[in-house]
């Protein structure tokens, strides 16, 4: 079984999520020792919440889970790529496929890339 090392990001790596099919980058956040044996021991990913300082299961509140279809790990082994089957077809709390929906312009501004697929005010009661 593969050792991560997760001593350089005091016990924090991080872990990329991409679309298995597309390729498509969805997501980046982090994982820790408890959340990578539970992605492996589930199936889904796990990520660690740096906000709420707990262990965060992608998209259990939304419905968008993410099904691991491949992990690859960096050289160093210090970061993670999940290849994954994005349910719902959202990967963000936004409610767009991939947290990168946003493309920075040449004037330092930005323009939405893409369709808002769910209302997260909705999903997640905000307002």
């Amino acid at each position: 079984m593969i050792e991560l090392d997760f001593s350089k990001g005091s016990g924090l790596i991080p872990a990329i999520a991409q679309d298995y099919k597309s390729g498509k980058v969805l997501m980046m956040a982090y994982i820790n020792k408890e959340s990578w044996d539970k992605s492996l021991e589930t199936g889904e990913v796990h990520y660690w919440s740096r906000s709420r300082q707990e262990l965060w299961h992608k998209g259990v509140q939304s419905g968008n889970v993410q099904k691991i279809k491949d992990v690859f790990v960096d050289c160093d082994n210090d970061t993670v790529l999940f290849k994954v089957e994005q349910i719902g077809g959202a990967a963000c709390h936004t409610g767009f496929e991939s947290c990168f929906y946003r493309k920075v312009d040449k004037n330092g501004g930005f323009t939405t890339e893409g369709e808002r697929l769910f209302d997260p005010d909705k999903v997640y009661g905000k307002k």
